[in-house]
């Protein structure tokens, strides 16, 4: 039976990874039809004012026709941020933070994929210097985290009882499966969003996911090429465009015999490219952060309205900036015959075509066209295509101005309240410094054999691996827009000179937008140097711990007055005890790493009787005020010198499921503690929440037992202790924990190395891990805070300090 049930299980996880693939590859038609529709309807209506203005005079009419068009767009899309304020920006930082095991607050609802889908259309149509490619993998992964649970908070009258998947694991491993479908759908690159997945997203990575994650980013592909070859090209099933964003082919024209794609004396041009492009990407970078910092200090505190009018703001600079520039900054160029003969496929003469069909002959004479306009009125797509195929040349003054401007709005752009991507512009930015380099290379040192087409390739990778710094995935999702495997070289390297340069100066863009955030997330390793630290020295000392038998009265209370997730389990370890006191000196490591703050456990026992006083039942309050009149402590050192002079003398019997006292002395207080295991505070939730407890009189057996289905069926909302109504419950009453706590989870020594320490933790996908000394005590927990590296450096501070 068991068999059968995990075969089922396999089963039913390879279909929802196809359904997730092919929801993705959906939601990218959703877009992608909207874009495509508004900007056509936009240009068409533009284009054929300017046109009219250009004769009459009445060009500023043709600007607040753009401005009405773009203001609208903005507007709404902001309006939809509004809704859902986690749907601004890429969503690739939070997604980054929720496949490290951080829960970002509504990163992965419905109402985000909705808000994030519809708001990147009207973004992008606006004429933002943004992509939707980073928008798309968020919505991938948020389709990937909602579809398996058959359940959402915002239709909460849908429900399936669908008990398969119930677990932050599982959900954690279709999340990542849904943003490499999200990869795959935008740049027609399955094994690159695999590759995202793996490099970018997840820190705990499970070998059997591999496959799954591949099929659902081909499963993304095939569903939207299957549509777009349909809907935009009618002939059902030919599969042209694989996905959002399409670089064609590249191939040099049969007449000159010259030209190649790229040579061995390309390189060493590619690899100054590399590093010019690591430059300007963290140049990028550290202008954008210092936006987003004065944002949170002076637009974020403000009125949400504040956001709305940065975004029209944006949109106004952005819109007059490119029609003021097409109209003053361009230059006529002349048109170049097209250069495909009739033997080529239907792909590329579409190509062809589309690239001559998008070019822009505002102001020029007849045979000549305005090359800034080209690049400017037109959808950054149809951009990118023509600095990697169009013949004709661009003048250097223009793709000089193009990139700085560019380069600044796209900066001022990425962080306002709309859905943004950054990977298109970057792209583009990127695309016109090749072809300037190109452009150069062949006017002023007359290296004829130059293929422009790789160049602004090689620049557009450059550019972006400057500002994101990712490295494997986006050589392989670079090289599957290209369909050319022999650019995987130059890629490659350039990918890796702009990476170790910008890291020379600062992170990549997401991982600095994760840091402004104060998202605790765990680097893929630490520092030599962190080895010097035990686990003794990060862990915290200060435990809140529950016994397997305990009265709900104690649960309540520290429940209230906790935050913690997790709790170790914990007896009396009476038996060692004479073995722990001999000549004076208590070695128990419980008093040994607590000398500092002795009187906590004391403290933590008083707040807890002072939140009784809350409890609902009359019993539990007298209770309470009997011991309202504690005695203040005496001094630490006094009290700790009081305990180590003391000898053994025996405990007051302590039935298992009994409340530490409070006139019990320190020395009571402070026995050692035997660790059994961890129970989760969801768990101890649940059982409050279903009355699973037994009665003083009765054995622990007569208690309820829950099915594991029955513990996970809240999943992934559990209640809050605060609106549970409790009065039914006798506060007297006890719940054997035992039989739902974790009694075997990952432990270390005090004396283990952070690096040690920290592998476990990130390698294994924890949450908390108990540091148990070698007589089976708790001394301390880790939990993510204790890892980060703010803290680790605060701790090796203290450490030479204390040397």
């Amino acid at each position: 039976l068991s068999k059968q049930k995990a075969q089922r299980y396999e089963a039913v996880k390879w279909v929802l990874v196809f359904a997730i693939g092919v929801c993705t590859g959906l939601v990218g038609l959703f877009v992608d039809f909207f874009v495509r529709l508004f900007t056509q309807l936009k240009f068409q209506v533009v284009q054929s004012s300017v046109e009219e203005c250009t004769e009459k005079g009445c060009l500023a009419l043709s600007l607040l026709e753009l401005l009405g068009f773009n203001l609208t767009f903005v507007f709404l899309a902001s309006l939809l941020v509004l809704i859902q304020p986690v749907a601004a920006g890429s969503g690739i930082p939070e997604i980054k933070c929720y496949l490290n095991g951080v829960k970002v607050p509504g990163v992965v609802r419905l109402r985000t994929v909705v808000c994030k889908a519809t708001g990147v259309l009207f973004s992008v149509a606006g004429g933002l210097f943004v992509g939707k490619e980073g928008p798309m993998i968020h919505s991938g992964a948020v389709v990937g985290a909602g579809l398996p649970q058959f359940q959402s908070i915002s239709l909460r009258k849908i429900q399936f009882n669908f008990p398969y998947f119930r677990s932050d694991r599982d959900k954690r491993d279709f999340v990542s499966a849904g943003a490499a479908a999200g990869v795959a759908a935008a740049f027609g690159a399955p094994i690159g969003g695999t590759l995202f997945s793996l490099e970018e997203g997840s820190s705990f990575w499970n070998q059997g996911l591999t496959w799954k994650v591949l099929f659902c980013s081909m499963a993304a592909t095939f569903t939207l090429n299957f549509f777009r070859s349909g809907i935009q090209f009618g002939s059902w099933g030919s599969f042209q465009l694989p996905g959002l964003l399409n670089f064609g082919e590249f191939k040099c024209s049969e007449s000159d015999k010259k030209c190649h794609l790229w040579t061995a004396v390309d390189l060493g041009f590619f690899i100054l490219m590399g590093i010019v492009g690591g430059l300007l990407g963290a140049t990028f970078n550290c202008l954008n952060k210092r936006l987003a910092k004065y944002r949170m200090r002076n637009v974020h505190p403000k009125p949400k309205l504040v956001r709305v009018l940065e975004s029209l703001l944006v949109s106004l600079t952005t819109t007059v900036t490119v029609f003021v520039a097409s109209m003053l900054l361009g230059e006529c160029r002349q048109m170049s015959p097209s250069r495909h003969g009739g033997n080529d496929t239907l792909s590329l003469q579409d190509i062809s075509e589309d690239v001559n069909a998008s070019i822009k002959t505002f102001f020029c004479p007849n045979e000549t066209y305005n090359d800034m306009a080209t690049l400017f009125f037109n959808p950054q797509e149809s951009a990118i295509l023509q600095l990697f195929h169009q013949d004709g040349t661009f003048s250097p003054v223009t793709l000089s101005l193009f990139f700085l401007l560019y380069f600044l709005l796209s900066c001022w752009t990425y962080g306002i309240s709309v859905p943004s991507g950054l990977f298109v512009p970057s792209l583009l930015c990127g695309a016109a410094f090749g072809r300037l380099v190109a452009n150069l290379l062949k006017s002023y040192i007359g290296l004829d054999h130059i293929y422009s087409g790789t160049f602004a390739l090689i620049g557009a990778a450059a550019f972006l691996g400057g500002v994101v710094r990712m490295t494997i995935s986006l050589t392989v999702i670079l090289i599957e827009s290209t369909n050319e495997i022999s650019y995987g070289l130059p890629i490659m390297i350039t990918l890796m000179v702009a990476k170790w340069t910008g890291d020379f100066f600062n992170k990549g863009i997401y991982d600095i937008h994760v840091n402004l955030r104060g998202v605790p997330l765990l680097e893929w390793e630490t520092g030599v140097e962190m080895d010097k630290l035990r686990a003794s020295d990060i862990m915290e000392p200060n435990l809140t711990y529950v016994y397997p038998h305990t009265r709900i009265q104690s649960l309540v209370s520290i429940l209230r007055t906790t935050v913690h997730h997790a709790f170790p389990v914990v007896t009396e370890n009476r038996g060692n005890e004479r073995e722990f006191m001999k000549g004076n000196q208590l070695i128990s490591n419980n008093i040994k790493f607590k000398k500092s703050s002795i009187l906590t456990r004391a403290g933590e026992q008083r707040k807890r009787s002072q939140s009784m006083k809350s409890y609902p039942s009359s019993e539990l309050r007298n209770m309470c005020d009997e011991h309202i009149a504690t005695e203040e402590p005496p001094e630490k050192e006094d009290m700790l010198q009081q305990m180590l002079e003391r000898r053994y003398t025996p405990y007051p019997s302590l039935y298992p499921d009994q409340s530490p006292s409070e006139e019990w002395t320190m020395e009571e207080r402070f026995r050692p503690l035997t660790f059994h295991g961890l129970i989760l505070r969801s768990q101890l939730v649940t059982l409050l929440d279903r009355g699973v407890c037994y009665s003083e009189s009765q054995s622990s057996a007569s208690q309820p037992r829950l099915s594991h289905a029955e513990m996970s069926e809240d999943y992934p909302r559990y209640p809050d202790i605060h609106d549970l109504d409790l009065t039914l419950l006798n506060p007297r009453m006890i719940v054997d924990v035992t039989p739902y706590m974790n009694p075997s989870p990952f432990t270390v020594s005090p004396n283990t190395h952070v690096s040690q320490v920290f592998n476990l933790f990130r390698t294994m996908g924890l949450r908390h891990l108990p540091v148990v000394n070698a007589v089976g005590e708790v001394v301390g927990i880790i939990t993510r805070h204790n890892l980060t590296h703010e803290f680790l450096q605060a701790r090796l501070r203290q450490h030479y300090q204390t040397i």
